[in-house]
């Protein structure tokens, strides 16, 4: 089976066994998925990271110990290429800026059908940020004005990074260089008052400035 062809590892931690197990139920009816491994608790991510080597790592908010920003702080500082999905209940303004400052790529709903679950970790294999909608309103519920204006060259950058390019294919595309596009991406972030580029993508969404 070549590379491209390969199923998406995905590691759950939860410390619900019910949810763990809704989880594992769900994963089943996708070929392209394969979940290689489980844990209740978020001092466990790390080493089942080492053992598993998932792409994707599905992370609960509230669990006894580390929660789900500790574990995903955690995780991506050891293992920085596996990509975090908080998966949770709760959506309020603090936990989802805060997740995604310790380095989440996405954030996704414990009511979300299989099928949305599934998408966002499609999206977070290829590094693209999926933000639940509820979620995405939390991050601009105290921002009044929603017309931010935005260079000709910001509105390229932030085009390209809803595509879930890197900086380095960024920089290529519009033949720029990596500190151009870093500097560009740090307006976006100053300028929609967000904490990292994941959610560039997500306040930009909700804003119309990307589809």
């Amino acid at each position: 089976m070549s590379s491209n062809l390969d199923p998406i590892r995905v590691l759950s931690i939860d410390d619900h066994e019910i949810m763990r197990g809704g989880v594992r139920f769900l994963l089943l009816a996708f070929d392209d998925i394969e979940l290689v491994g489980e844990a209740q608790r978020g001092e466990d991510a790390v080493r089942l990271c080492a053992e598993t080597s998932p792409d994707v790592v599905l992370v609960d908010m509230k669990m006894a110990g580390m929660d789900g920003i500790q574990t995903t702080a955690a995780i991506k500082a050891a293992c920085p290429d596996v990509q975090v999905l908080i998966l949770t209940s709760f959506h309020n303004h603090d936990l989802v800026r805060r997740s995604l400052k310790a380095g989440a790529l996405g954030y996704v709903l414990k009511d979300a059908s299989k099928e949305d679950l599934a998408a966002a970790i499609r999206a977070a294999k290829a590094g693209q940020t999926t933000i639940a909608q509820k979620a995405a309103t939390v991050l601009l519920s105290d921002k009044a004005d929603s017309n931010v204006e935005l260079t000709d060259r910001e509105h390229d950058v932030l085009r390209l990074l809803g595509k879930g390019l890197t900086n380095k294919q960024i920089g290529k595309q519009l033949h720029l260089s990596p500190f151009t596009v870093r500097h560009h991406v740090s307006q976006l972030i100053k300028k929609l008052a967000v904490p990292n580029r994941a959610a560039v993508v997500a306040s930009a969404t909700e804003r119309g400035l990307i589809s």
